[in-house]
Parts: C-alpha cells; structure tokens; sequence
C-alpha cells in the first residue's frame, strides 16, 4: 500500500546533475505554495567578505512547452 503525503506549502531541491556553467543552478527542484506548483532553483554563493556561503533562490511557473508552441507565451516579442 502506498501512503500518500500531502506536498502543501512544501519542497525539495536536488543537486543539479547537468549543470555545464555557472549560470545554471546548483540545485533544482519543485515547490508548492497553496497547492500550486512552481520549480525552483538555488545558486551556491559565497559572502562578500568571504566569511562564509549561503544559497540564493530564484521561484517560476512551471515550463510550459505546449503553451510556448500554441503562441500563447507571455513574452512580448
């Protein structure tokens, strides 16, 4: 038997594998908040005064392939 869990107002970050520059996140994952889920991606940082690292987080909708194929992108040009 499967036990389900309730995810509200959850989320879980996962080492990225498949980074190849510094760009891309170190971290990715899904978050819900209020039930609605959103990917989310964090950046290994370190202070300025080099005392120490901290992550730095960056939340959006789900990618949406088929409504970037549809025209219905929210992109202006």
């Amino acid at each position: 038997m499967t036990q389900q869990y309730d995810n509200t107002n959850k989320g879980v970050l996962f080492i990225n594998d498949y980074k190849e520059g510094s760009k891309q996140p170190d971290y990715k994952g899904k978050l819900d908040v209020g039930g609605k889920e959103y990917e989310l991606a964090a950046w290994t940082r370190e202070k300025k005064d080099g005392s120490g690292k901290f992550l730095s987080l960056s939340i959006q909708e789900p990618y949406n392939k088929d409504r970037e194929q549809s025209g219905d992108s929210e992109i202006p040009f």
